[in-house]
């Protein structure tokens, strides 16, 4: 098993980079791999995955962000393919604040998750998800997830947004739902 693979950047494609150390270019399938740069040297986080028709490497800039993957890949029905989407598009604290507050329509917004999985992750990691440096504040993302109840609810972006900026952000998201339904009823 790896811990960590530290090497200069040869290649970024789409979907991985290739991490040149000790002569051997390893392939590394990575959740934003333009977060690195050609010719870097860097440290790449890795996990190993070993399977009968799989021996595939996954790698993160972060240590956090590794923590999350394994977490993640932990929830019945969720696989390392499923897990790099999530970590791509969401921020580590914002995922971690949907699974505490379980948020399903926030966790449904990633790809390949619908209800079931959604559900899953929320049943598997509620009140277990703890990353060394990170909080659940939600913070970063409570205007994400305003906006994803409100549409939920069925209103209209433009509406949403006309509203959204009025609502405090230091109010937890039931508040800032109130609030906006206020504004949005005037």
């Amino acid at each position: 098993m790896y811990s960590y693979i530290f090497g200069k950047i040869t290649e970024i494609e789409s979907t991985y980079i290739t991490v040149e150390a000790g002569g051997i270019g390893y392939l590394v399938y990575t959740p934003n791999p333009y977060s690195f740069t050609v010719g870097e040297s860097t440290r790449v986080f890795v996990y190993q995955v070993i399977r009968e028709d799989e021996n595939s490497l996954y790698g993160f800039k972060t240590k956090e962000e590794k923590e999350m993957f394994l977490k993640l890949i932990s929830v019945k029905g969720l696989g390392p393919k499923m897990a790099l989407p999530i970590l791509a598009t969401g921020s580590i604290s914002g995922i971690m604040d949907a699974i505490e507050r379980e948020n399903i329509l926030y966790l449904k917004k990633f790809p390949k998750i619908g209800d079931k999985v959604a559900k899953q992750i929320i049943l598997d990691l509620k009140g277990k998800i703890s990353i060394s440096g990170i909080e659940a504040t939600g913070n970063t993302s409570s205007y994400e997830e305003l906006i994803e109840v409100l549409k939920g609810l069925g209103y209209k972006e433009k509406e949403i947004k006309a509203v959204v900026v009025k609502v405090p952000s230091d109010l937890s998201i039931e508040d800032q739902v109130k609030e906006a339904l206020k504004l949005l009823l005037k």
